[in-house]
């Protein structure tokens, strides 16, 4: 049958999917608009299964967080190019996504995708938006936090870095807040407290330590006291509270607030593009 231009212009403005494969999805169809629109749908999946194996490092990290800041979300959805990450529908879609994960209380991203937003699932959202860039599409991460204390979001500039910092309590000063949680973006520590840092890192560290103080002639029990020295600068180096304040060198985050009466963090997230959260 025919297929008008006026057809293929309807059918491109209710997908976004381009002229030719709105035609050729058209008389495949036999002008049946719903079954194009699934057809569309499926050279989206075909093209997501194609594109698999493509290198998805680039995208957005976004926040949301409530007015009382009891309440934060972050989302980090990848593209393959940094082209299609400023691309106003895919920056739309993103925070869709982001609002999706607050407004349900969602904190994984496989609770997300299966997740139905206006009678699609926001997996199959995404296999319509790969249908209609042509790039790989994939959310990596999804953090929800509620909190009885404070909660802080920063995003540096570029959406590639986001931060979520948990408070222990009511924190007046928002910009003692935002000063922590960029601390959080610059110095990647591992940890809130030495508690939190994985035992098995802490036995390597003084493993390695020990090994090279005992390579440079050290006897054995020099070199174990030395190792712990050695530990204790690895602590000031990853954990947050024992790191040198990047703003003043001459306090920790915790001596910083403290000088401030502010309460002390409680936990943290950070997401940067392309790294395992």
């Amino acid at each position: 049958m025919s297929i008008s231009a006026a057809d293929v212009k309807k059918l491109r403005d209710m997908t976004g999917a381009g002229m030719m494969d709105c035609k050729k999805a058209l008389s495949e169809a036999d002008g049946d608009f719903d079954a194009a629109v699934e057809l569309l749908r499926k050279k989206g999946q075909k093209v997501s299964e194609k594109r698999a194996d493509r290198e998805a490092n680039q995208g957005l990290i976004l926040s949301r967080i409530s007015d009382d800041k009891s309440k934060a979300a972050l989302l980090e959805i990848n593209c393959e190019t940094d082209f299609v990450a400023r691309n106003d529908d895919f920056q739309e879609d993103a925070e869709l996504f982001l609002n999706a994960a607050f407004d349900n209380d969602i904190d994984n991203k496989e609770e997300l995708l299966e997740l139905e937003l206006d009678g699609l699932t926001v997996t199959k959202r995404l296999e319509e938006m790969v249908g209609k860039i042509g790039e790989k599409i994939e959310i990596n991460n999804v953090v929800l936090v509620k909190s009885e204390g404070t909660l802080i979001d920063y995003i540096h500039p570029g959406n590639q870095l986001g931060v979520l910092v948990e408070f222990d309590g009511d924190l007046t000063n928002e910009d003692i807040g935002k000063d922590v949680a960029m601390q959080v973006a610059a110095m990647k520590p591992l940890s809130v407290t030495r508690d939190g840092v994985d035992s098995t890192l802490v036995e390597k560290e003084l493993e390695i330590a020990k090994d090279q103080l005992l390579n440079e002639g050290k006897p054995e029990h020099i070199a174990e006291q030395a190792a712990k020295g050695k530990l204790r600068r690895f602590y000031e180096e990853r954990v947050l509270l024992e790191q040198k304040f990047v703003k003043d060198n001459g306090v920790s985050v915790k001596e910083y607030l403290e000088q401030n009466d502010a309460p002390l963090v409680k936990s943290f997230h950070r997401l940067q593009l392309g790294e395992d959260s």
